[in-house]
């Protein structure tokens, strides 16, 4: 189906295997454990801690997952690991679940690391077989799986065995143009290794982000999968994504890139608001992140990790291109925070000239 009929398709028609329709603003259950609503972040690498995954559920998230975090770290005992990507907020816990996503080649560091996410805290974990980094992939973790489906059956049974945690799988269709190597392990993960859900990126892991997803994929695994299936992968706008949502009868949507420096739309598919913020609000809430990001890696680190995410909330300004270019800039070499944020806090749409009498 192409990307128009996607989008013209009725939002009223589907919405789960069994054809009644489902709204994304009600609860479900996934392995046992409640999720309020329909509506999930994804695991952004590099992205999804603690303070992330917090203003998704601020802002009407039923369930967040971290960035993926490597067994083989957690097995070791990193530092960093242990300390900063396994960090779970008190806060998160109020609006929904936590799930930790992880990733690697080693069943048997897989059921330790798993136990240890367990004993952190986490309510359930995802396992990634999608990623398709070179440097991930190359290692037989990531979408090599894809390519090694008995190897991936054994960490999936080593991840629910460690841990007795619900074990979730986020996958691609598969990894090169024409393959859809990715359903047939899915049906094999919850057959054979008791998973529990299947979050399915419709892009093969050659195509990285480029290019539209097959959604049709989507909709043919929820045909034929006994467990839900999460749709993710090119959901961007509020409109689409009920659409697809509704054709495709996923059980939810993950947001991905889609909800970087946007948590609105998750207020929007929730039904909390139906308008953008305004340049007031962007402000108050990149604040809130400079906020969260100190107190989570100190002023220094902070102000490096943050450059990052600077664009994307300069993106929400509405300002006019030149001056967005020249704030992203200046961003990028501020000395400190407080500088960063007095650059922000100033920017603002030109006024409209008044008219002479």
């Amino acid at each position: 189906m192409s990307p128009g009929a996607w989008a013209a398709s009725d939002t009223s028609a589907a919405g789960g295997a069994g054809g009644a329709r489902t709204a994304l603003d009600e609860p479900w259950v996934l392995g046992g454990v409640r999720v309020p609503n329909r509506v999930l972040l994804a695991p952004l690498a590099g992205i999804g801690n603690w303070f992330v995954r917090l203003q998704a559920k601020r802002y009407g998230a039923g369930m967040a997952v971290s960035e993926m975090v490597s067994s083989h770290a957690i097995h070791y005992g990193n530092r960093r690991t242990m300390q900063e990507l396994l960090r779970i907020d008190p806060r998160e816990r109020e609006h929904g679940p936590v799930s930790i996503q992880l990733f690697g080649q080693d069943p048997d560091v897989m059921r330790h690391a798993a136990r240890t996410v367990a004993e952190a805290g986490a309510d359930m974990i995802d396992l990634n077989m999608g990623c398709p980094v070179p440097k991930v992939c190359k290692t037989g973790a990531g979408a090599a799986l894809l390519s090694d489906p008995e190897r991936a059956l054994a960490l999936a049974r080593a991840a629910r065995e460690g841990s007795g945690l619900p074990v979730t799988v986020k996958l691609r269709c598969g990894r090169r143009p024409g393959d859809h190597s990715g359903l047939a392990l899915a049906h094999r993960l919850v057959t054979d290794a008791g998973v529990s859900a299947i979050a399915l990126h419709p892009r093969v892991a050659s195509a990285h982000h480029s290019g539209q997803p097959d959604y049709e994929l989507v909709a043919e695994l929820v045909r034929t999968l006994d467990a839900p299936v999460i749709l993710t992968g090119g959901l961007r706008d509020a409109d689409h994504i009920r659409a697809v949502f509704a054709a495709t009868g996923a059980a939810a949507v993950m947001l991905a890139r889609g909800s970087l420096g946007n948590p609105w739309l998750f207020a929007q598919l929730v039904g909390a608001r139906t308008d953008a913020p305004d340049p007031s609000e962007v402000v108050a809430e990149l604040d809130w992140v400079m906020g969260c990001a100190r107190e989570h890696l100190g002023e220094e680190r902070a102000g490096r990790y943050l450059r990052k995410f600077y664009p994307w909330y300069v993106a929400r300004l509405a300002l006019e291109h030149g001056c967005a270019s020249a704030l992203r800039a200046q961003l990028q070499s501020a000395p400190d925070l407080g500088h960063a944020r007095a650059l922000f806090a100033s920017a603002r749409a030109p006024a409209p000239l008044a008219m002479s009498a």
